[in-house]
């Protein structure tokens, strides 16, 4: 703690403008927008684009069976699948720009986009 007495005024206030610089872009970085549509896709190629305004149910053929998933509420999630984990099943309701389900044994994905892409660890 030696290293205190080492600083002066000016650097004290490098160090405040600092800290509000980022706490004010904190907010402004993480702003994902509002969910416009799924796209469902089978084997990495797309099989359907889903609009959140509109409720429904789609079934996606895969090699292992059918995978279903509803959109509801402006939100979609993957209600059944033949996989043997069920991780995507698990993973809920989507509503977020970014947000993604995988059913990778059936090789069916589901990602919800938007007019802005949300920020996360992987996208630095």
């Amino acid at each position: 703690m030696r290293w205190l007495g080492l600083l002066r005024p000016g650097d004290w206030l490098l160090v405040a403008l600092g800290l509000l610089f980022c706490a004010l872009s904190i907010p402004l970085a993480w702003q994902a927008g509002v969910a416009d549509k799924a796209i469902v896709r089978r084997g990495g190629e797309l099989f359907s684009e889903l609009d959140l305004s509109r409720n429904g149910r789609i079934d996606v053929p895969g090699p292992l069976g059918t995978t279903t998933v509803v959109v509801d509420k402006r939100r979609v999630r993957v209600v059944s699948d033949p996989g043997p984990r069920q991780y995507c099943v698990r993973q809920g309701w989507l509503a977020r720009p970014g947000e993604i389900a995988i059913c990778a044994p059936n090789q069916v994905s589901v990602e919800v986009q938007g007019s802005k892409r949300s920020y996360d660890s992987l996208s630095y």
